[in-house]
């Protein structure tokens, strides 16, 4: 009024608030890169190695104990006796027969799986749930071979020393070729326990990783 003029309005603009950081958003926690695709590639690749060499070792140990027979002779105070033996005579050889024939029909079952599903290059492993399952089974058979081989070491170790103050001698001596079998069959069968728990480990690191 009066002819004065009325300032003009001065506007002044804030700078727009950054909504989302760099690395992550506002609508939830930042998740982790997922790992990359030949790395999974590899991965699977790995599981169908230690099936196929666990597959070997289990049938190896399985083909040496069934095969342990053998027949001779040994002297006690001065007789010769006629001795045999065959692993179906103990009932440990037998628990070790049975659990490696177990071992190696789940080998070749994951074996064949694995393989079907590297070939259509899709994962071996396609869930989470599949993926417990395995470990399951691999730990429950890898804890199964420990005990089948500790049993069948401690009766192996009998054969070779005898009874101590008794007249039973070293078995192992007529019967070498039996003990032979037997020693190797038990040797494999620690082995094919070590390449179960190392998948297991696998699956272990596969479920902590997808």
């Amino acid at each position: 009024m009066n002819g004065m003029k009325t300032p003009p309005d001065v506007g002044i603009q804030l700078p727009e608030a950054k909504v989302a950081a760099e690395t992550g958003t506002m609508s939830g926690p930042l998740v982790p890169p997922r790992p990359d695709r030949s790395v999974r590639r590899g991965t699977d690749v790995a599981h169908v190695v230690l099936r196929f060499v666990s597959l070997l070792t289990s049938v190896t140990a399985l083909s040496l104990m069934v095969s342990a027979k053998e027949a001779g002779s040994i002297s006690i105070y001065g007789f010769r006796l006629p001795v045999s033996s065959k692993w179906s005579f103990s009932d440990s050889f037998e628990y070790l027969v049975g659990v490696t024939a177990a071992v190696a029909a789940h080998s070749l079952l994951q074996l064949f799986i694995s393989v079907s599903r590297l070939l259509r290059k899709s994962p071996v492993i396609p869930s989470r749930n599949h993926a417990w399952l395995i470990f399951a089974g691999d730990q429950a058979f890898a804890y199964a071979m420990m005990s089948a081989g500790s049993a069948a070491s401690g009766v192996t170790n009998l054969n070779h020393t005898g009874i101590r103050h008794s007249p039973l001698p070293n078995f192992c001596k007529p019967l070498r070729s039996f003990c032979d079998h037997v020693a190797a069959s038990v040797a494999f069968t620690f082995l094919s326990c070590f390449l179960l728990a190392t998948s297991a480990i696998l699956d272990v690191i596969w479920l902590s990783k997808y």
